[in-house]
């Protein structure tokens, strides 16, 4: 950050990989600040077609619903998120594109997690 500075590419590349560092060691609860900080940055330096952006909407998507400590709002969060960089991805990228692929993927684990969260229970 002291040698690009906070709204540099690079810089958002770097918060990019450690919020996913921190997911990969299930460690959500940091991982999320992290995306809401940084996010409005990249979108606005980047702009919302950007593919580090669109990683950046997927990866914090994805922490929403993978969190086992998620709220329901999380879940609420998570599927729209994953729905407009979807629709930005299949846009810009085109459907075969990976980015494109696992952003759809994500977007019907988050569908599951939700669903399962408001289906109430049946009575024992």
């Amino acid at each position: 950050m002291k040698l690009e500075g906070e709204e540099h590419e690079k810089t958002l590349q770097a918060a990019n990989n450690y919020a996913l560092a921190l997911m990969t060691l299930k460690r959500f609860k940091e991982a999320k600040p992290l995306f809401r900080k940084t996010m409005p940055v990249v979108r606005r330096v980047l702009g919302d077609s950007n593919e580090l952006t669109l990683r950046f909407r997927a990866n914090y998507g994805e922490a929403l619903y993978k969190d086992p400590g998620s709220t329901i709002d999380d879940l609420r969060e998570a599927v729209p998120t994953l729905e407009d960089a979807g629709r930005i991805a299949r846009r810009v990228l085109g459907g075969s594109h990976p980015l494109t692929s696992a952003i759809e993927r994500d977007l019907q684990k988050s569908r599951a997690a939700l669903r399962a969260r408001e289906t109430p229970s049946p009575p024992v």
